[in-house]
């Protein structure tokens, strides 16, 4: 059931008492959710989000039941960023509840603007690094999904063995993907708290340094990889370096050697993921697109050497992902858009365009993991860009006037 921006703040004045909403504005929201931006009479801007789906309220209790601890490291400084904070909860006629929670600091990450060297690319390295660096304890106590490094690499070979079974993965992809996981040495890792669906849209940046981190739907105990595969495929490759190595610089662990080559591998099996959700859910045009990426992906990996994680086994890892650089590091493009072209020199081999396909759709999160996480109570910026955007984003906080909105016009006052 789909729910208009009016009606999501109705359910906020319910969900936190004396909240006097003034404005409503329609917001963007992961697969499976409605969202709206309610402005109150003193200009506090609050994000309202309700599920539609059965799952999609599964994965906001987990998602609740999880913030409820970590906010205290937040709070305590272990986190160097911002979570959401829920204020409080309005039940849904049809089941389920909308939960409310003031609006976070920050703006989208604009991954093509990531720069080599300090800054926002270490920040993020960093912010990642603080996240694996929580006890794993946080994620059992929640209810959520906990795998060793042996149970994860079973994941992921059943994955590719679904995805084989369909008949629309080139046999010399699949080839590739079975060697890297049955190749145990690479599998030698030490399970973090995972994200597992970090976007540029779920780390928001303010004053040059992540401030924020949002939509933890799909937390787990598994892979550290998971969280840097997405940042291989679509930031500058010059930049990765930097992000990686700020990454590592933060982590009390030994470095992992073949964290890297998990990384690539993610990011490939990614577009397997992307077509078994087209093939679940009877969606001809993402099966379409799915199964052009990974041609694509088989001829870069057999033509130019791209991606290939096989090829990277001979040799020590080396933190900075392969030439040549992926198409998708430019700004997140909509789904109906082709994969871009591979600009290398030389070139024009088509390349897959990751930012379709990550992170993965919050419709099929397994909802067996969350039956039985508890409920959760119910209470509770400038890029390194040009000076100018600077200043405009600077000017545009806090929101005095409805018609600041960045999305849509403001509806009638609620």
């Amino acid at each position: 059931m789909s729910r208009s921006p009016l009606a999501l703040a109705a359910l906020s004045t319910l969900a936190v008492p004396g909240l006097d909403v003034h404005h409503v504005q329609g917001s963007a929201a992961p697969d499976g959710f409605d969202a709206a931006v309610a402005i109150d009479a003193e200009h506090r801007r609050w994000v309202v989000r309700a599920p539609r789906s059965l799952a999609a309220g599964a994965a906001l209790e987990a998602e609740c039941a999880f913030l409820s601890g970590l906010v205290d490291f937040v709070d305590a400084g272990t986190l160097p960023f911002e979570v959401p904070r829920p204020a409080g909860f309005a039940p849904l006629p049809d089941g389920g509840r909308a939960v409310v929670y003031p609006e976070l600091p920050g703006h989208p990450l604009r991954v093509d603007r990531i720069a080599p060297g300090p800054g926002i690319g270490a920040s993020v390295g960093r912010a990642i690094a603080a996240l694996h660096e929580l006890p794993v304890s946080l994620a059992e106590s929640s209810g959520l999904p906990v795998y060793s490094a042996e149970e994860y690499r079973q994941r992921r070979l059943s994955e590719v063995d679904e995805a084989a079974q369909t008949g629309k993965v080139a046999a010399t992809l699949l080839r590739r993907w079975e060697r890297s996981l049955e190749d145990v040495s690479l599998w030698r890792f030490r399970p973090v708290v995972t994200h597992t669906s970090l976007s540029a849209e779920t780390l928001l940046i303010r004053a040059g340094q992540v401030s924020a981190m949002t939509d933890f739907f799909e937390v787990q105990v598994g892979d550290p990889a998971d969280d840097l595969s997405w940042l291989l495929v679509t930031a500058p490759q010059e930049s990765v370096e930097s992000i990686v190595e700020a990454y590592q610089l933060r982590r009390t662990e030994l470095i992992d050697p073949h964290l890297m080559d998990r990384a690539l591998l993610a990011s490939e099996l990614a577009l397997a993921r992307w077509l078994l959700h087209g093939v679940r859910n009877d969606r001809a045009d993402v099966v379409q697109d799915a199964v052009s990426m990974l041609a694509d992906l088989d001829r870069a990996a057999t033509e130019v050497g791209a991606f290939s994680v096989a090829a990277s086994q001979a040799k020590p890892a080396d933190p900075k992902p392969a030439s040549p650089k992926p198409a998708s590091a430019a700004p997140r493009a909509p789904r109906e858009e082709p994969p871009a072209l591979d600009e290398t020199a030389g070139s024009t081999e088509r390349v897959p365009d990751y930012a379709k396909v990550l992170p993965r759709p919050t419709q099929d999160v397994d909802t067996t993991a969350y039956a039985t996480v508890p409920a959760a109570g119910d209470a509770g910026e400038a890029d390194e860009a040009e000076p100018d955007e600077a200043t405009d984003e600077a000017a545009a906080e806090p929101v005095t006037e409805p018609d600041a909105a960045p999305q849509t016009a403001p509806t009638d006052r609620v």
